[in-house]
């Protein structure tokens, strides 16, 4: 694996680590919450949005598989221009 160097305390450290990637986006992020959702009991209460909502866990749904816009038209720089998507979804 490789290393990098991190940067700590407004500067001043420096610590290396193993570099892996990143668990907070994406197909590995759905992954990562699943399986905290798996550890929680399924009668515990969550509150949701401000407070306003409450929803047991087992009642939570199943994450959505994210769908494939390759080929469609993505708009960029500002509306200014647009590319072909290449966004190929969730692979199965």
């Amino acid at each position: 694996m490789k290393k990098i160097r991190k940067i700590t305390a407004r500067g001043t450290g420096i610590r290396e680590t193993e570099y892996e990637e990143a668990k907070w986006s994406g197909d590995t992020y759905r992954k990562e919450q699943q399986k905290r959702l798996g550890k929680i009991p399924k009668d515990l209460t969550m509150h949701l949005g401000r407070g306003t909502r409450t929803i047991k866990a087992g009642d939570l749904p199943e994450p959505s598989p994210r769908l494939s816009t390759e080929g469609k038209t993505r708009i960029t720089s500002r509306g200014t221009s647009s590319r072909k998507s290449t966004n190929k979804g969730t692979p199965k």
